[in-house]
């Protein structure tokens, strides 16, 4: 029989069916762990024993380790993880990922899923219709479960038989016998094909079922094992790219724990390969050398006593690894990063709810940053006109990167919105995009303050001292109510209380109220003159607009978390 273009073709989309198996399990499962998953992460951190225990159990509840490493990373770079507590968690998400390939040996090997995988995505089907989100996300779990194992039974069937094509896997068997040289060999191909595939688990399951068809023994196939575990590290890579030095840091460790941990294991290879088999032995699983049936369950034990013994080996040497990651990736962050994207660099996580919580960490950054450029408009008041122009060329400079960052904000928040939304996401995203305008218009008017300060010097307009003061009385409740609204930012949306917020928005238009009034009798009575009247009347309402910004961008906030 000939293994022809046809057969092929089935091949690779027996592997399409098991990808998007996965695929969609993956997101199910982090869909229903939604925002637990983020508080397991943020909580169990605290040293590294915890952070190894909530890599592992988060791994094994979402099936990709892919998914926590670029979390670990997002959160790196949104500043809510440290370089050591990353380094702990993505060491405990290399065991977890393990729990997918005993789940392939023991249902897809062992037991034959795929006889009952098509009764339960019938079963499971209604659910997908519900209107209830979390119905259909337990529908979508079974049913990506369901095509996981039916690609996985498409797989072994699409391969190529050795008995009856034995010429096509000659070359193998040239490179199979070269002891280490096959070793690296098998190794670099396993890496490769992780990189290709971006899916570790789906490597290991074409590594399972290669060896249960007699393509390659169990010492090789542990060879593959070990490059996938380096091939695994190529997307947190990948996610770190545009990212902060921290994060590109965490990235780097997990290539630096993967690599280190294949080099100890490839220089005791047959060492551990034969305490592998004798525990095979041991458990009852068989031995692989002589068992073609016991090679998958022997390779899953193999794949997690590696990763097991590099987590006890290298859990006493975080600090020193993140050390060598520092030192490797300095800082690149230089000058003037405000108005600078940190958090939303890395693109879309798995889920709209990671993604979103990416999206508020910048908006928590773009309103501190934005009080910061208020905060720099106030010292130009009273700042001689030499140094005021260095200092208002900066604030025009800081407008314009703010309304890109809006702009970036805004683009990323509508690629969010594609995706299936629940009802609570997608008011969300709206209240977002209107906390976004709000912050922009803040910074507008900050720049409008900057530029009235501007012309006054540019016509060597002197305010008396009596009205120096009251505008740094108005930038003071300014400045507490900008404050408050970056406190109401940084908060679970549903904690938040709105009632700080609207007593000083109603103080800075009573104290305009009170400005505007004496203004207008100043200027009757004739203590000032009428230019210095009217940049001291854009001045303060300027400020009563800035005033209206913040209360507007805490309202959407509280409508968030009504919702919620």
């Amino acid at each position: 029989m000939e293994y022809g273009l046809f057969d092929f073709l089935k091949l690779i989309g027996s592997l399409g069916v098991f990808l998007y198996g996965m695929k969609l399990m993956s997101e199910a499962l982090q869909k229903v762990a939604g925002e637990r998953m983020r508080h397991i992460l943020s909580a169990m951190t605290s040293n590294r024993v915890k952070g190894v225990i909530t890599g592992i159990l988060i791994t094994a509840i979402i099936q990709s380790s892919s998914a926590t490493t670029v979390m670990v990373v997002s959160f790196v770079n949104a500043g809510l993880l440290s370089l050591v507590e990353s380094i702990g968690v993505i060491m405990g998400a290399n065991v977890g990922t393990t729990v997918t390939a005993w789940l392939i040996s023991i249902l897809g090997f062992k037991v034959s899923m795929a006889e009952i995988s098509l009764p339960m995505i019938g079963l499971c089907l209604p659910l997908l219709f519900s209107n209830k989100r979390s119905r259909k996300n337990w529908g979508e779990l079974i049913i990506g479960f369901g095509l996981l194992f039916i690609g996985l039974e498409f797989l072994k069937n699409s391969m190529p038989n050795l008995d009856e094509n034995p010429e096509m896997f000659t070359f193998l068997q040239e490179y199979a016998d070269m002891g280490y040289a096959s070793y690296i060999l098998f190794m670099l191909i396993g890496t490769v094909l992780t990189i290709l595939i971006q899916s570790s688990s789906a490597t290991m399951a074409l590594t399972l079922v290669m060896c249960a068809n007699g393509w390659i023994n169990f010492e090789i196939a542990a060879s593959m094992v070990l490059g996938e575990n380096i091939g695994t590290t190529v997307t947190a890579n990948l996610a770190a790219m545009v990212a902060n030095s921290t994060a590109k840091r965490a990235a780097f460790a997990h290539f630096l724990f993967n690599v280190f941990g294949v080099i100890w294991v490839l220089s005791i290879f047959p060492l551990f390969l034969g305490w592998i088999e004798a525990l095979s032995v041991a458990m009852g699983i068989g031995n692989p050398e002589t068992s073609v049936e016991a090679v998958p369950m022997a390779l899953s034990l193999f794949h997690t006593a590696f990763n097991i013994s590099n987590v006890l080996i290298l859990i006493w040497f975080t600090k020193l690894i993140a050390r060598f990651a520092t030192k490797i990736i300095p800082a690149q962050e230089t000058g003037n990063d405000a108005f600078k994207l940190k958090h939303i660099k890395i693109g879309l996580l798995s889920t709209p709810d990671t993604s979103l919580f990416q999206a508020k960490q910048e908006i928590i950054l773009y309103g501190k940053n934005t009080k910061d450029m208020f905060h720099q408009v106030t010292e130009c008041l009273e700042l001689p006109s030499k140094d005021f122009e260095k200092k208002f060329e900066n604030l025009v400079k800081m407008e314009d990167e703010s309304d890109n960052v809006e702009v970036e904000i805004a683009n990323y928040l509508t690629k969010v919105s594609e995706s299936k939304m629940t009802t609570e996401n997608s008011q969300r995203i709206r209240a977002m995009f209107k906390v976004v305008s709000e912050i922009e218009s803040i910074a507008d008017s900050s720049l409008n303050l900057a530029k009235a300060i501007n012309r006054r010097n540019d016509q060597n307009v002197i305010f008396p001292e009596e009205l120096t003061n009251k505008l740094k009385h108005m930038f003071a409740l300014v400045e507490d109510t900008l404050t408050t609204m970056c406190n109401n930012l940084n908060q679970e949306y549903k904690e938040v209380t709105a009632k700080k917020a609207y007593e000083l928005e109603q103080a800075i238009n009573d104290y305009r109220t009170i400005l505007k009034q004496e203004h207008l009798i100043a200027i009757e009575e004739k203590r000032y003159d009428y230019p210095t009247g009217i940049l001291y009347n854009d001045m303060f309402s300027e400020c009563e607009k800035i005033g209206d910004y913040a209360i507007n961008v805490t309202q959407a906030i509280k409508e968030i978390g009504h919702e919620e």
